[in-house]
């Protein structure tokens, strides 16, 4: 609290954090604002990125997209992977910005370089759908595989679809089931679902019912 008091831009990203947890005070995203703010004007990479995603959701500040592009470009600049991960959602989705594919695939880039299993997962798909990149299942399956090695259920899906369909990779019905499954095992709907019709149908598990 010192460090804060006394204008450290860690000790207030701290507090921050202290605020938001609710550490030994009452939880308030109202304060963790405050002080993520006071740490993001003097340039630190965290405090900008949770501001950033404070204003993305409207918690403790009124919801605003650019405020949101804003604070995540400065950190994304400094090399903050999970940052670059949400900016370039942002693009691809045109929030608080022009909508550009191209924008969204250079951020996701960088993010997927320093091993983001989110930003992995989303330049699979931006492979996987032509967007922003020439379509191409090999590099859509490199990187879902990526994502899904680090646990990513999203990619875990992913890579399941490509196996079943036999895109980018040998058709599998076994490896298909494999990956439905780790990623139903964390509760994703839609691989619950599919691996409900791999079972339905007996493709890669002995058929079954119930």
């Amino acid at each position: 609290m010192r460090r804060a008091a006394a204008g450290n831009p860690v000790g207030q990203w701290f507090m921050g954090v202290i605020y938001e947890r609710g550490f030994g005070v009452p939880r308030s995203d109202s304060e963790a604002g405050r002080w993520w703010r006071l740490a993001a004007d003097q340039g630190n990479a965290f405090a900008q990125g949770n501001l950033g995603l404070m204003y993305a959701t409207g918690r403790g500040v009124p919801q605003s997209d650019t405020e949101a592009v804003r604070w995540f470009r400065l950190a994304a600049d400094q090399g903050n992977a999970i940052v670059q991960a949400s900016l370039g959602l942002l693009y691809a989705n045109g929030r608080g910005v022009p909508q550009s594919y191209t924008e969204a695939v250079r951020w996701f880039r960088l993010a997927a370089d320093q091993g983001d299993a989110t930003a992995q997962n989303s330049l699979g798909v931006m492979y996987d759908k032509g967007r922003g990149v020439l379509q191409s299942d090999t590099e859509a399956v490199r990187w879902y595989r990526l994502a899904a090695e680090q646990g990513n259920a999203f990619a875990q899906h992913n890579l399941g679809v490509m196996y079943e369909n036999g895109r980018g990779v040998s058709q599998s019905d076994t490896e298909a089931v494999r990956w439905y499954r780790l990623a139903a095992d964390q509760g994703l709907a839609s691989a619950q679902n599919n691996l409900g019709v791999m079972y339905d149908k007996g493709r890669g598990v002995p058929q079954s019912d119930t």
